[in-house]
Formats: C-alpha cells, structure tokens, sequence
C-alpha cells in the first residue's frame, strides 16, 4: 500500500507540472480575431507614444533634476531609454511572430509555459491599473495645482483627511470621475479612440516642440557651470538613480504589442511602431530635460510643475497654459493607453480559460470587451480615489520590470525551439509573410506560407541544435533533446544575473577597495553567467519567417535581462512585499480556477490527470507494474529533457524527402 500511494502520489505531481509547463501552441491562423483590424502603423505609433509622454515628462522631470541628477537627468534618460530598447526590441519580433492581444502573457505562454504565463499576465493587469490610477492622481494634481489647491482644500472641508500610512492625504474624486469618464469614451470603440488619441498626442508632441525651442532660446550655459553644482552635482550615482525613477517615464510602449491584435499588418506596424515611438520619446524627454536645465538654476526648480514655473521665472506667463494644455493632453493620452491595454490582456487570458469565462466576452457592436472595460474603469477608479502617486509609481514598477525580463527570455528561447514536428509539410510563419515567389502553383497565401522543405525545413530543424564549428562540445551539450540546453542556461542566467546585482547592492564597499573573498566571488559568478550566454550562442538558431528580428541574440536579450534584474534588485523592500501578496492572490486564482478550466486542459480527461499519455498506453488503471524496460530517467534529466537511447532520428524524416522529391 505504501508504495501504491506513492505512485499515486508521483502521477498526480506528474500531471500537476504537466498542466503548469504545457505551452499554448501558435494558432495556424494568427491573423483570425473576433476583435476589428483597424489601425494603421501611424495609430499604433501614436498610441505607443501617448501612452508614454505623459506624467513622466511633466511630473518626473522636475523630481530627478532637483533631488537626484541635476543636469546629469540627461544621461539617465539615455540610460533609461537605452534598457526599455532592449526590451522593446523583444516586443517588437514577439509582435511580429504572435499578433494577439495580451503582449507579455500570450509571448509567455508560447514559449515558456501556462504557470508563468499567468504569473506574468496577473502582473499586467496589476501595472495597467496601477498606471491608470497614478496617472489619474497626476493629471488631478496637475489641475488642482493650476487652480491654487482649490480642490485639495474643499475636499479635506468637506469629507476630512485620510490619516492612515500608505495612502493619501484625501479621497480624490476628481482622479476617481475621470478614470470613469475616460473608461467609458473607450466602450465607443477602438477606431474612434485612436482618433482621440492622435489629436491629443500630436497636440502633446506641438508644446514639446515649444518648450524645447523656447528653453534653447532662453538658455544660460552657467547653469550647468561649477558654479551651479556642475554637470553632475549628485555624481554618477544619482545617474543612475535618476535612470531607475526615469524608467517610469518609458513604461507604455507594451501597449503596442496589445494592439497586434486589432492592426490592420501587425507584422509590419508592430515593430516599427515599437522602435519610431521609443526613439520619439527619448529624443523628446532629453531635450525637454535639457531644455529645463539651461533655463534656470537646479536649485530653482519646483518639483510639483517644474515647466510652468521655469516659465514663469523667465516672465513668460504665456507659455504657462501653453504647457498647462499640453501636459493635460499628454497625462489623457496616457491613462487611455492604460485603460485601452488592461481590459484587452484580461481578454487574452479569459480566452484561454485562465481567468472567469466572462471577461472573454466581446461586444458584438463594438467589437470591444465591455464588461472588462467597465471592471477595469472602476478598479482603477478605486485605486486613484485612496492611494498617494508615490506609492502606485513604485509598487508599478516591478510588474513592469518582471514582464520585460521574461519577454526577453522567451525571446531566447524561441530562437533555439526546434520545429516540434519535422516532418509538417506547411509550417506556420509570421502574418503577411509572402509566400515562395516562384511557386509555380501560384498559390497564395496573406498570413501563413508554404515553406519548401530545404533551407526553412532544415533551419527549424537544426535549431537548438550544436552549429558545426562548436561539434567538439557534443559529449558534453549533445546528450540533451535540441533547445533544451538553451533552456537551461537561460534559466541559470537568470539566477546569476540576481546574484550579481545582489553582490553589487551588499558588498559594494568590499569590491571598492579589493576584498580578496569579494572579488573571488564576484569574479566566478560573472564567469558562470558569461558562460551560460556563451552557451547559447554555440547552438542554430530558427529565425524562419520572422519579419522583424532582434540583433544579436542572445547578447541584447540577455543584456536586457541583467539591465531589469539590476532595477528590480534596488527598489524597496516593502515594494517586493506587496508583489508576493498580489502574486500570492493570483496563485489561489489560477489554482482553484485558471489550471481546471484551461482550454490547453480541455483534451485531457481525468485519466490523464494521474498518468502520462506515454504511461496510459503502457498500463491499465489501477496497475503500478512498469513496463519490462523502464526508462530511467532523473529528476534534471527530465527538466532538461534529455534524449531517449533510441532518439537517433534523423534531422529530416525520408517521408519528407520524399516529399521534397515529388513533383507537386
């Protein structure tokens, strides 16, 4: 009975890590969506870029030059654009390859499996409600601000204080009327809010352009002099901290990558949507910042509505409700982006059965999700009535940050899959791929081509796979099913990458001045990580189809990684709390819910649940004999997937030769 109950047991976990790795297939047609194709590539990038220029330029701006760079605020934006590239560039060829609305989840679930498909989609519905909210708070301070603190002042006369830790000084209304009212101008639908949007992204780009030629016009050099502090006042220290609260600034642009689903040519749209909007954006947030340092003195700087004031010291009281209208537009451009992305990622994942069946309902009409909208629209209302813009911005940022990092490593471990069935005479490629143009058939196909069984067969067959120069390292990498050695190395990247970021935070001091221990340890575990991306790179890479490729993987995806994993390490202690009581709750809901009503689940019965398909077809129900030649197989060998004796097969079947041979 005892070890009855342990194969029991064993086959239960069994199934339990089967339901949490399994993977979502891509869809033979990924251009197939209940949602309406109708935006363009103008659209989308306006919509990346309103989504971004918004709290950050008119709110954070004013922060990170006066209490943590000064001048040097320009090296944090090119920092901090730099890192959100890396990210986007990962965005960008997942777009290509997966036009589908729920960005990081859907890109999660196709490459890595369903558990941190969730973990990473739970996180989304967390960032775009807190960024909704925070910018809700921004743009009712903005208006408050311009009116004298009429609106602070009436509610505290009228409802009184909140004095409890953590949220703010008074409920407010105004942050709270708004993210209803701007939910709702979403429910007219997706075309009508993107012409919205445009209008007031372009208005938001005009006062830019303003702000960047008034302020080089009025610009005193002796601002940035030593007289003033110099050009880094705070050290490069307070560079790179101004780099981690600027980073906020760039947190949008994954809205593009949602809106795949609903454009016209994602293939084509998404990636240069993802790369114009973030070169606009950086190049827009250094010359503003710019702008305001020439202009007056560090010290003179308000941190509450820094452009305005600066303009007003210059007795230029015009250009106050100039920039006034534009950060009005930019912070609205910003929360529709917010509340565009959240009801769309719980679409995504209540269509795969992850979340209740009823958020993946779409208004026939609108061809929007309504009842996600209105949900979305009160949550984040919620949020914005009784929690501080410090608090929201903070506890957003590690969302954020988890996302892009798992986004970069799927990107990795896409490159190196293999085809899962070489012998597949029409494999699947990226939407409005053209097909062969000498097929002498003249068949044609917009979103899915006829590979020829040759060069794309073999490249998707050797991925994973040794390329021939690196032979030598069989005995050791070759013993392992192709892609799975990637997979692994990715893995421990990962963790290595932790505790290189760890061992600069806590034992900074000893590497400064040469501590024998510290610099051995720093030292191995840097070699280990370069080692593991060294290892990736040895194996072919699958770049069949792709429209949009990221350079140099793996090195900008794994550079990536460390660059997130860095600004994850240094935010607040308390921040990470709250992160695993959010992640705490999204386990209950994917545990009690989302792994029985999976639809990857639907195929398998309640046999499978305790045993394998390989195992049901070896034993009847109830027996516990093994088969007369077991495989013997470790717990590592598993993970890694390590090859069966008799997996000899070779990389392209005879029957697809043959296939390959035969006149069509």
């Amino acid at each position: 009975m005892p070890s009855s109950r342990r194969a029991i047991l064993g086959h239960i976990m069994s199934g339990l890590c089967t339901k949490m790795n399994r993977t979502k297939p891509v869809p033979a047609d990924v251009m197939e969506t209940p949602l309406k194709r109708c935006l363009t590539t103008f659209d989308i990038a306006l919509l990346g870029i309103g989504h971004m220029v918004g709290a950050g330029i008119y709110v954070l701006t004013g922060t990170v030059a006066k209490e943590m760079a000064g001048p040097g605020i320009i090296l944090s934006f090119v920092l901090a654009g730099f890192v959100s590239m890396l990210a986007a560039l990962c965005y960008a060829e997942f777009g290509t390859r997966v036009p589908k609305a729920g960005s990081a989840y859907v890109y999660t679930y196709i490459s890595i499996g369903e558990f941190w498909a969730f973990v990473i989609g739970w996180n989304i519905l967390l960032e775009h409600m807190l960024g909704a909210a925070s910018v809700a708070r921004a743009w009712s301070g903005y208006v408050d601000s311009m009116l004298g603190g009429w609106i602070a002042n009436t509610t505290l006369a009228l409802m009184g204080g909140i004095h409890e830790p953590g949220l703010a000084q008074y409920p407010d209304v105004l942050a709270f009327l708004v993210c209803i009212v701007y939910a709702a101008a979403l429910g007219s639908g997706v075309k009508a809010t993107a012409v919205f949007n445009s209008i007031l992204t372009l208005v938001n780009i005009g006062v830019m352009m303003v702000v960047i030629g008034v302020g080089f016009w009025y610009a005193d050099t002796d601002n940035w002099s030593e007289a003033q502090g110099g050009f880094l006042p705070f050290g490069f220290g307070g560079v790179i901290a101004g780099a981690a609260t600027c980073f906020y600034a760039f947190v949008g642009f994954d809205s593009i990558a949602t809106a795949g689903e609903e454009a016209k040519n994602p293939a084509v749209s998404i990636p240069i949507a993802t790369v114009l909007s973030l070169c606009v954006v950086t190049i827009g947030y250094i010359l503003v910042s710019a702008a305001l340092t020439l202009m007056i003195p560090i010290s003179d700087i308000n941190p509450a509505a820094s452009l305005p004031e600066a303009f007003g010291q210059l007795h230029l009281p015009w250009a106050k409700y100039i920039i006034s209208i534009g950060a009005l537009c930019g912070m609205t451009t910003t929360l529709l982006g917010s509340l565009y992305a959240l009801p769309r990622c719980m679409y995504a994942m209540a269509s795969d059965g992850l979340l209740f069946s009823c958020f993946g309902r779409i208004n026939a009409s609108t061809q929007v999700p309504l009842l996600n909208l209105i949900v979305s629209g009160l949550l984040s209302a919620a949020l914005a009535l009784v929690f501080d813009l410090a608090k929201l911005v903070e506890f957003m940022s590690i969302g954020t940050l988890l996302a892009y990092t798992i986004v970069s490593a799927s990107v990795i471990i896409l490159r190196y899959r293999p085809l899962p069935h070489v012998g597949t005479p029409n494999p699947v490629y990226a939407p409005d791929t053209p097909d062969d143009e000498n097929d002498e058939d003249g068949d044609s196909q917009s979103s899915i081509g006829t590979a020829s069984p040759t060069s794309d067969l073999i490249e998707g067959a050797l991925a994973g796979r040794l390329k021939p120069q690196f032979r030598w390292l069989d005995p050791l990498l070759g013993r392992f099913a192709p892609g799975s050695v990637v997979s692994g190395a990715v893995l421990l990247f990962v963790v290595l990458s932790f505790a290189i970021c760890l061992e600069l935070k806590v034992s900074w001091a000893q590497l400064y001045t040469g501590t024998w221990w510290a610099l051995l340890v720093y030292g191995f575990i840097i070699f280990a990580a370069s080692t593991c991306v060294a290892i990736m790179a040895v194996h072919n890479q699958n770049t069949r189809g792709l429209n949009f490729k990221v350079p140099l993987v793996p090195f900008v995806p794994a550079l990536g990684i460390f660059s997130n994993i860095m600004l994850m390490v240094h935010l607040d202690a308390l921040t990470w709390v709250r992160f695993f009581v959010w992640v705490s709750i999204g386990m209950v809901v994917y545990f009690l819910y989302g792994m029985g009503h999976s639809k990857e689940g639907e195929a398998c019965s309640s046999y499978s649940i305790l045993m394998t398909s390989s195992e049901a077809g070896k034993l009847n129900w109830g027996s516990f004999k093994g088969s007369k030649n077991p495989a013997k197989h470790t717990v590592l060998e598993r993970f890694l997937g390590r090859r069966k004796p008799n997996d000899k097969k070779p990389i392209v079947d005879d029957e697809t030769d043959e296939n390959a041979d035969s006149p069509n």
